[in-house]
């Protein structure tokens, strides 16, 4: 035998180092920390049925029915029509007319978000994203080589945003604006009235809203229309899905939904393109889609109510503890509190020795954009309300000696 071949390391793509998803990046610290014995609390990952939550049985049985009738092909890419329909007529009703031959059904509304922003933006253009952000967004700009420009929500204000900030920002390269109402990851639900004032500045502008709606069935008062319900004809590209208001975050079902009549007709077409081009997305859970839609929902009063006694818990057990503040969430399953951080400190720096000292994984702010000083950092609060006191527990204890 010869001698071994040595080759030198293949690299990525140099536009890779720029695409991070913290959500996922702090599960080798967890992992770390497991080894070395400790219990984790997985608090990085907004998934209800890791904390117990389960979908109506009517749905699980439409996919269980798919698959006993063979359903293992490949379907249209654009979804199933009775899919489409049952989105259609959902946000009709609920105020914002849309036919079915403007929804696109997607593996979740992640994809929905990649389709429509690499369909929207070249490389150079612009897209205003809020701050803190959805770690996806930022990564697939950065992908296709877009930017993103953040507006800020004020946390002293219920993590509302400024519209005067965001039409300032608007420039000839703005490609888009996108919001993320209810918020991940601050757990805010916007004011209507601001709700309005963003759909006027893409509409005067003439820029698309991408409206990042997944969250929308579960505000703790209720459902919230769509932002379309506002001005049907607006240039608003909705997304949303079964994940997060049906509990089966792991079907990948979303879908998204574009108004804006003739003036978004053509991105409708480059989106049509992109979703050819992966063929389509999961073909039996898009039979739960009218299950879900037109059957019963009885599970979500009962579900909005459970959430909204976890972000109350927690909402009082931060700011009982020094050093630590929260805003109270009123919406999805999530808390952004904020850690008064030792000199040199940053948030991913106390993020890491939380978790190795008391097994209570969370996400950094800096994951989501902010400045790492400032000592945010997310939460999940799905567990249960026995757990998130031990949770807190361990997290005061913890910031007592936290130096």
């Amino acid at each position: 035998m010869g001698t071994p071949k040595t080759f030198a390391m293949i690299p990525p793509a140099s536009r890779m180092s720029a695409v991070s998803y913290s959500i996922r990046r702090v599960v080798a610290e967890a992992r770390k920390a497991e080894a070395a014995g400790k219990k984790i609390f997985y608090l990085n990952t907004g998934d209800p049925v890791h904390a117990g939550f389960r979908p109506p049985a009517h749905m699980v049985e439409a996919v269980h029915q798919a698959l006993r009738d063979g359903e293992h092909g490949y379907g249209p890419s654009v979804g199933l029509l009775e899919a489409r329909e049952a989105v259609a007529a959902e946000n009709t009703s609920r105020g914002w007319p849309v036919s079915a031959d403007r929804v696109v059904m997607t593996s979740g509304s992640s994809e929905g978000i990649d389709f429509v922003l690499t369909a929207l933006a070249d490389p150079g253009d612009e897209v205003l994203v809020p701050l803190p952000t959805y770690p996806l967004y930022t990564a697939i700009l950065h992908k296709i080589g877009a930017r993103e420009v953040y507006y800020r929500t004020d946390p002293a204000n219920g993590w509302q945003p400024d519209p005067k900030e965001v039409r300032s920002l608007v420039t000839p390269r703005t490609k888009a604006i996108v919001t993320n109402d209810p918020n991940n990851p601050t757990g805010a639900s916007y004011a209507v009235s601001i709700r309005r004032e963003l759909l006027e500045i893409a509409d005067d502008h003439n820029i698309p809203m991408i409206a990042d709606e997944i969250y929308q069935d579960v505000a703790f008062d209720g459902p919230i229309a769509p932002i379309g319900s506002l001005d049907p004809d607006a240039p608003v590209i909705s997304l949303s899905g079964l994940s997060k208001g049906y509990l089966v975050p792991g079907w990948r079902t979303g879908w998204l939904a574009v108004g804006g009549g003739d003036r978004l007709k053509d991105v409708l077409a480059a989106i049509t393109k992109l979703a050819e081009g992966r063929l389509c997305s999961t073909m039996p859970m898009q039979r739960a889609v009218v299950a879900a839609l037109q059957g019963d929902r009885s599970h979500q009063p009962a579900f909005r109510a459970d959430l909204r006694e976890r972000a109350e818990l927690v909402y009082a057990r931060a700011n009982a503890i020094p050093r630590i503040s929260s805003t109270r969430p009123s919406a999805a399953f999530y808390a952004m509190p904020k850690v008064d951080l030792p000199p040199g400190k940053t948030d991913a720096d106390f993020i890491v020795d939380l978790v190795h000292a008391t097994g209570v994984l969370c996400v950094h702010g800096s994951g989501f954009g902010m400045d790492p000083a400032d000592g945010y950092f997310r939460m999940v609060t799905l567990a249960p309300p026995a757990q998130l006191n031990e949770i807190w527990n361990l997290i005061a204890g913890f910031t007592a000696g936290y130096k």
